[in-house]
């Protein structure tokens, strides 16, 4: 087991613009027992001024882990995986996409995009809290992410 200060802090990018979604996120991976700092955007054309550095977010620290919803103002999550997924200096990131859709359409056109893992929202609180535990756990604790430049 890796000394707890010896352990990286995951930089963690939330896109979801419903708030009690969000919200619920946040709060079960802030009770994590992986060190992460999570950042919410509302939006797909935040998300993707965070991604480039722009505007704003000029000196935001790239995400190791992208937590996406797919209906979201302004940019859809289906337009900005497919931003992040043909970017040279983007396309590393993984990307979840955790979203209410049950579509089989859906979930294989996100694949087909480039998403690397599919989520589906339960409806009920407790299998919700297990759903972002489970994506902690994997994504977070056991999988190896590639490094990101700070």
């Amino acid at each position: 087991m890796v000394p707890v200060a010896m352990r990286i802090t995951r930089e963690i990018l939330l896109v979801d613009d419903n708030p009690a979604d969000s919200d619920l996120t946040r709060e079960v991976l802030a009770a994590s027992s992986h060190p992460n700092h999570v950042t919410t955007l509302l939006d797909g054309e935040a998300a993707i001024a965070l991604l480039r550095r722009t505007g704003p977010y000029g000196t935001a620290r790239r995400p190791d882990l992208i937590i996406l919803d797919l209906n979201l103002p302004r940019i859809d999550g289906r337009a900005v995986l497919a931003e992040i997924k043909t970017d040279p200096e983007l396309n590393q990131i993984p990307v979840v996409i955790f979203s209410t859709s049950h579509s089989a359409q859906e979930v294989a056109r996100c694949y087909e995009l480039g998403a690397n893992c599919y989520l589906r929202k339960p409806v009920s609180l407790s299998e919700f809290f297990s759903a972002v535990q489970s994506l902690d756990e994997f994504w977070i604790g056991f999988a190896s992410l590639p490094k990101q430049e700070i």
